[in-house]
């Protein structure tokens, strides 16, 4: 599980450059790929409240708790932080809500045309895997 956790560190960064998203005005121009950074570089010019918001969730929660859950696995930190880092996990997983939420809106209206993209899957298998771990660890900790 250490080691799974701890490629974690890795996989995060690269699910931030994978397209999460493709959009498009109209059917006859093409698809924009959209991912976590291009995403969040848009945010930064248009409304910095969100963009701090986003930056929150999407990655510094995700990155905290994974750093958090690694220390704990080496007996760095003490155990009774994982309770905060269960609640870090689920902070994380606000912004999967937020990308799904969006989606459905602009599907429903109608304006322009969006498709879900690899991206979306790989980073939202992080963060479920990532509360997983988390759950296996909070289990192994009450087993001892």
């Amino acid at each position: 599980m250490r080691y799974v956790n701890l490629a974690f560190l890795v996989l995060y960064p690269l699910s931030w450059f994978a397209p999460l998203l493709r959009a498009g005005l109209l059917p006859l121009f093409g698809m924009s790929e959209i991912s976590v950074i291009s995403g969040l570089r848009s945010l930064w010019q248009t409304d910095i409240f969100l963009a701090l918001v986003v930056t929150l969730f999407a990655l510094v929660a995700p990155m905290l708790k994974t750093l958090g859950l690694a220390l704990l696995q080496f007996d760095v930190l003490d155990r009774r932080a994982l309770p905060a880092l269960n609640l870090l996990g689920k902070f994380a997983m606000a912004d999967i809500f937020l990308i799904a939420l969006y989606v459905t809106l602009a599907k429903g209206l109608g304006v322009g045309r969006v498709e879900t993209a690899w991206g979306l899957y790989f980073f939202t298998a992080l963060i479920l895997g990532s509360i997983v771990l988390g759950a296996l660890e909070a289990r192994r900790t009450q087993g001892a």
